[in-house]
């Protein structure tokens, strides 16, 4: 897979997408990351990406030509269809769901604003995506660019040692992770949950189910709404919630 990124910062994004397991998929050939300077397409000596909005107001906009410059190199630079998505607080919430979407595209460009705004004409006319990290401003779209590239990244086939584990992630069905214990099985801070001990695949499995729907239903009620749950999830979710009563959880009373 290919993402190109148009950034006023390409050294961020290139030197934080260098890292862990995006950074092995990138050694590997399975991640390709280019970084494009929109001053680079500008026809001035002063390199000019932006100026003052147009009825006033605090801040610059970035301007039309060096953007769409900058997309229209990094088009002609591979023949696959290019999917834009521009990272902005008014996009739509990034999900693990639109996560897989864009990890089985053949390539993504990253279009990353700063400053207040990017010309509203030029993502009218040449964005496909707007997306969003969470309900909060940033100085710019670098950051929400690398998260994408991450989050992307490692659901490429080869880029996670175990395939397995992006199958069982927070999210990847729809609900929060179970809890994770390694080595030494009893600590000052507690011990390993017995079921992991016993080596009873089976039995392990319906408890992290349980684990898994139970932190759910404790930390993200909203995403328990919207799951499919079959008559064994119910039942585990169910036998979760009267053991977490009886031992007195907070709310519970």
């Amino acid at each position: 897979m290919r993402i190109d990124v148009i950034s006023l910062f390409p050294d961020f994004v290139d030197a934080a997408s260098g890292f862990g397991v995006v950074g092995r998929a990138r050694q590997r050939g399975l991640l390709q990351v280019a970084c494009w300077n929109p001053r680079d397409f500008t026809g001035d000596p002063h390199r000019t990406v932006d100026d003052r909005p147009y009825g006033g107001g605090p801040g610059m906009v970035m301007l039309i030509d060096p953007l769409r410059a900058a997309l229209a190199a990094v088009r002609s630079a591979d023949p696959a269809p290019a999917h834009v998505v521009h990272l902005s607080p008014q996009g739509e919430r990034l999900t693990q769901a639109t996560v897989r979407r864009l990890a089985s595209l053949p390539r993504l460009v990253l279009l990353c604003g700063r400053y207040e705004a990017i010309d509203e004409r030029l993502l009218a006319a040449e964005v496909d995506d707007e997306l969003s990290v969470g309900d909060y401003v940033l100085s710019g779209g670098e950051l929400p660019a690398c998260i994408v590239i991450d989050a992307v990244g490692r659901l490429l086939d080869g880029a996670l040692g175990d395939p397995d584990s992006a199958r069982q992630d927070s999210f990847g069905d729809g609900l929060l992770d179970s809890g994770h214990w390694t080595r030494p099985e009893r600590h000052a801070l507690g011990e390993v949950p017995a079921v992991l001990l016993g080596g009873d695949h089976a039995a392990i499995a319906r408890w992290r189910r349980r684990e898994a729907l139970g932190r759910t239903w404790l930390r993200r009620p909203d995403l328990l709404a919207r799951a499919r749950l079959d008559r064994a999830d119910r039942a585990l979710l169910a036998d979760y919630i009267a053991a977490w009563r009886a031992a007195g959880g907070p709310g519970s009373g």
